[in-house]
């Protein structure tokens, strides 16, 4: 597999995908012996906002242990959402994780198929094998406490496994980017301005004082230094889960790697538990999920006490506020952007609230 995934980008758009061209990728990555695609059909699935998702139903031409459909990514068709994915390397860690990462991993996630990408970082193809049936989490409905605890125990299996690995947390390809970083930096109070302006009436004063106060402290929030513990997932919210996945053999999946990063894993819980799940399920259960967080990272060999994770974790709260206020301003808008991208924020501006985050930036 490891030389299937190397080649280069191959067709950049699912209409240009031939039965030949998958033919030899299946072959490749052993998912199917003697027989050959001779059928492709595909339709948009998911509502993906940076880029652009995929299922393929394949025909072939005899029976055999080939996979009926699978499931592609490509960039985005809108050149305002693919800029802001081509300019955040968004594409290129998600190759990348599926390229170098994935198969060392415990953590449950699609199978890769192909991944390659552009020398520019825009055009790419990741093909995996499909999870359906598979219940999409969904970030305007929150879930349940069960399924909080399997995000948990996933988080944990990639935290744990890559933690004070450089064979993982030092790959180039994720490193962050200092001009990444002075670009979001400067255009962070802009895009505070654009979601101060465009949901002034959709969330209360208070909260929106918070999101004002965070433009106002772009510099120190968007200049911190953060630990390279272990490899971070860097949207880790419910629109990016996959429960009960194959038909129930996975309770959770996670997908939609674009944000990988080496970091703080508690900032994936931070972020989790705020811009994820909302203000009513975090309440209720946030000591009963810190602690399973602290236990399961035990099972993979890292020590972790609730006044180790504590910094992280309101981290994650800070970060869930930013992506929401940020990707608002820079995607494509839709109706079902806009929900979600409030959803994200109260639950993370409640978080922020609650733990007195922006006290981390109180002296910048």
């Amino acid at each position: 597999m490891g030389e299937n995934i190397s080649h280069g980008p191959g067709p950049v758009r699912p209409e240009l995908v031939t039965p030949e061209w998958l033919t030899d990728r299946l072959f490749l990555a052993e998912m199917i012996d003697e027989q050959r695609v001779i059928g492709i059909e595909y339709r948009p699935i998911g509502t993906g906002q940076v880029g652009d998702s995929i299922r393929f139903t394949l025909e072939y031409d005899r029976d055999g242990c080939g996979p009926s459909t699978i499931a592609g990514k490509f960039a985005a068709s809108d050149p305002t959402s693919r800029g802001t994915a081509q300019m955040m390397n968004l594409y290129l860690h998600e190759v990348c994780f599926y390229r170098d990462f994935a198969q060392h991993l415990p953590v449950n996630t699609p199978k890769p198929i192909h991944a390659a990408i552009a020398a520019d970082n825009g055009d790419f193809v990741l093909l995996m094998e499909d999870l359906g049936p598979a219940r999409q989490g969904d970030q305007l409905s929150s879930c349940s406490i069960d399924d909080a605890r399997h995000a948990i125990i996933q988080a944990a299996a990639f935290h744990g496994p890559s933690w004070g690995k450089p064979q993982f947390t030092a790959a180039a390809e994720i490193q962050p980017d200092p001009q990444i970083r002075a670009m979001a930096k400067s255009l962070y109070p802009t895009s505070t301005t654009t979601f101060l302006e465009r949901y002034s009436n959709d969330l209360p004063t208070e909260l929106m004082g918070i999101v004002a106060r965070m433009g106002e402290l772009a510099d120190p929030i968007f200049s911190r230094d953060a630990p390279h513990h272990c490899l971070v997932h860097g949207d880790f919210r419910l629109d990016n889960m996959l429960f009960d996945a194959k038909g129930g053999k996975d309770p959770l999946s996670i997908v939609d790697w674009q944000t990988l990063t080496p970091g703080d894993g508690a900032v994936d819980i931070g972020y989790f538990l705020g811009a994820g799940t909302g203000s009513e399920l975090r309440r209720s259960a946030e000591d009963e999920l810190l602690n399973l967080y602290c236990a399961e990272m035990a099972k993979h060999g890292v020590a972790l006490g609730r006044s180790d994770i504590d910094h992280g974790y309101r981290l994650g709260a800070i970060q869930g506020v930013s992506t929401a206020v940020f990707s608002a301003a820079n995607v494509v808008r839709t109706p079902r952007g806009d929900a979600n991208f409030l959803s994200m924020a109260r639950g993370a501006l409640e978080l922020v609230q609650d733990t007195n985050a922006l006290d981390l930036f109180a002296n910048p």
